[in-house]
């Protein structure tokens, strides 16, 4: 029997959950979650956080699952970075990531593509539990109406409570702001 090869096979995870940094803009992370709204059904929010200050730095949130949102999240990330030259920027497998539209991305602004091992969610630790605090503390509370109002309160609990006011005991009981500020 031949075996075939899997796409992923070749996909290499540089971070090996090592999540240590000195300074921001060494190593980010990037995932997508889901939301779910009355109107429009499943809602998605790719969010990107540095690890050094766990702040989110970039995200996109759309009615859309796609390449172009997991892009668009890392492009609003990149905004705030003077060089995005040799950046990990590791993320799972999901087919948004190994798509040739955001590796294109990626290799465009000179990032180093690191990926999570089939089925291992810890090797994307930092981001998944951002986006379980997330949801205990926003969106399981409400049964949002639309996208629009679901779009305002994940942009309120991301610019106004996590990072800005959610302190962190792995950043020395800093915001994530104050941190990044910090370096």
């Amino acid at each position: 029997m031949i075996q075939k090869k899997n796409d992923c096979d070749d996909k290499e995870n540089i971070l090996n959950r090592n999540f240590r940094t000195t300074s921001i803009n060494q190593k980010w992370c990037t995932d997508i979650t889901y939301i779910s709204t009355a109107k429009e059904g499943w809602t998605y929010l790719a969010s990107v956080m540095d690890l050094h200050s766990k702040k989110i730095i970039g995200y996109a949130y759309d009615t859309s699952m796609t390449a172009k949102l997991a892009v668009k999240a890392v492009e609003n990330a990149c905004l705030n970075a003077k060089s995005t030259k040799g950046i990990i920027l590791h993320s799972d497998l999901g087919i948004q990531y190994t798509s040739q539209k955001f590796e294109a991305c990626v290799k465009a602004k000179q990032m180093i593509l690191s990926f999570s091992r089939k089925g291992n969610p810890y090797d994307n630790a930092c981001i998944e539990s951002f986006h379980s605090l997330l949801k205990k503390e926003e969106v399981n509370h409400q049964k949002y109406p639309d996208f629009n109002t679901a779009r305002k309160a994940v942009f309120e609990y991301i610019e106004s409570w996590y990072n800005r006011k959610r302190i962190h005991s792995t950043i020395s009981y800093m915001t994530p702001q104050a941190a990044h500020d910090a370096t």
